[in-house]
């Protein structure tokens, strides 16, 4: 979502405020700017002022009176960009404290939206993610179609298991922004969670049409087509793109994965060796290793297998039925 030059997201979620003006919203959210009155009585010509003392009464009447216009607006602005600083100071307990304190000083200020959401993340980075989901619903209300912030409020949804809010929240941002890939890919994954799968490949297509090497979209298909019985698509993508990540392990254990489930056990055992050249404490090669070889009735390669992955932080509960077959 874009913002205007006067609050800007940063890559760490925050917002940022910039000159004295409003910000705009794709909600079309205006306020009015609110200029103080001009005097509505013009000062009295210095030939009806009997006295010096009244004069310089007048005059220290006005000076409190010019002074006291923009007091309140600059405290506010002060607070904001005090917590700013120590948001870039990794300060966060100061940070929420000051955000919040900018909050009351002034309720009614359009660009307390920016602020909520802005100790929102403050809150989420403290681990206080029902804070922080408050946070967020409270800028909401004043924003309700910041994609920004429903992105944020959806990841803690998640996080908090709230699947049907989550998946509610990604579905507004994907009205607002149908090509969003975030959102695309997160409601793609609540799909496979309740196994709504043609509509997980609607939206990894999606994806895919303006990313086509988007590895979490292809991952996603290649699941789809192997929950579907399309195993040989859902292998010749998988061979596609381990020729693209040669070197991501995680890619290399799912397809030596999917070729022993398919019953190619050595491939398996290849890619597996693989992971392991590219990362020798990965515990979770040795257990599948284990597995093949155990399954392969290789009883002592099996043993040695398991027992490399007991040393590299498996339980030995987790392994104990597996290390008895071995015997």
């Amino acid at each position: 979502m874009l913002y205007s030059p006067e609050a800007s997201a940063g890559k760490n979620g925050f917002f940022y405020f910039h000159d004295n003006r409003l910000f705009n919203d794709c909600s079309n959210l205006q306020k009015n700017i609110v200029i103080p009155p001009e005097l509505e009585e013009e000062i009295l010509p210095s030939s009806q002022i009997q006295t010096k003392e009244e004069m310089k009464y007048i005059v220290c009447i006005l000076c409190v009176w010019v002074l006291s216009l923009p007091l309140q607006a600059q405290s506010y602005n002060d607070v904001v960009e005090q917590a700013m600083g120590c948001v870039k100071k990794d300060s966060l307990v100061q940070a929420e404290r000051l955000f919040r304190q900018a909050l009351k000083m002034e309720p009614d200020n359009a660009r307390n939206a920016l602020l909520f959401s802005n100790l929102g993340t403050v809150q989420k980075r403290m681990g206080k993610t029902d804070e922080a989901i408050e946070s967020y619903t409270l800028a909401l209300n004043i924003i309700p179609y910041s994609t920004t912030m429903l992105l944020n409020r959806a990841a803690l949804y998640l996080e908090k298991d709230l699947i049907q809010k989550a998946y509610l929240d990604y579905c507004n941002v994907i009205d607002l922004l149908p090509k969003n890939l975030e959102a695309r890919l997160f409601r793609a994954y609540i799909y496979m969670q309740r196994r709504e799968y043609k509509e997980a490949r609607v939206d990894y297509n999606v994806v895919l049409e303006q990313d086509v090497k988007n590895k979490t979209a292809r991952i996603g298909i290649i699941m789809l087509d192997e929950k579907e019985g399309r195993h040989q698509s859902a292998m010749d993508a998988m061979n596609l793109l381990v020729s693209d990540y040669p070197r991501d392990v995680s890619v290399l254990r799912m397809r030596a994965n999917m070729e022993w489930e398919h019953g190619q056990a050595e491939a398996a055992l290849f890619d597996l060796d693989e992971v392991l050249k590219l990362d020798s404490r990965d515990a979770s090669c040795y257990v599948m290793k284990g597995d093949i070889y155990l399954q392969q009735k290789r009883k002592a390669e099996a043993r040695e297998a398991y027992e490399k992955a007991l040393e590299l932080g498996v339980s030995r509960a987790e392994l104990a039925e597996k290390l008895k077959q071995c015997k």
